[in-house]
């Protein structure tokens, strides 16, 4: 089954109005395709609760970080110095699907798809 993953780029272009990525959720949604959030890009992303902000969550789901994952995007940040915590943990909830993740941060999850060959990548 098809999975989305969004990281926080997503996340601000859905809040700043994003045509393009309003079709990607709105499509993924009435075919009923999972969107995921990793937990942490939420805490990467708020900034408050503007009603934007609550119909967004509304129509995703958001992942925990379970210690597993967390794991698996530790190994990653050991094998590659310079990736984040976040990037990490979104490359690694993707993969965990053999997911397509949305992001505006195409040049840094590229690199980290040396540890996640199975993930594809699209700009948000």
């Amino acid at each position: 089954m098809l999975c989305l993953t969004f990281d926080t780029g997503a996340l601000i272009a859905l809040e700043r109005g994003d045509k393009r990525m309003r079709v990607v959720l709105d499509t993924a949604n009435l075919d009923q395709v999972q969107v995921i959030v990793p937990a942490v890009v939420i805490a990467e992303w708020w900034r408050g609760g503007s009603r934007r902000r609550q119909d967004i969550l509304a129509a995703i789901d958001v992942e925990p970080t379970t210690e597993r994952l967390a794991r698996v995007a530790g190994e990653a940040i050991a094998a590659l110095p310079g990736a984040t915590v976040v990037d990490a943990i979104v490359m690694a909830s993707a993969a965990q699907r053999g997911g397509l993740v949305y992001t505006s941060d195409v040049a840094d999850l590229d690199r980290l798809r040396a540890r996640f060959p199975g993930v594809r990548l699209m700009r948000a």
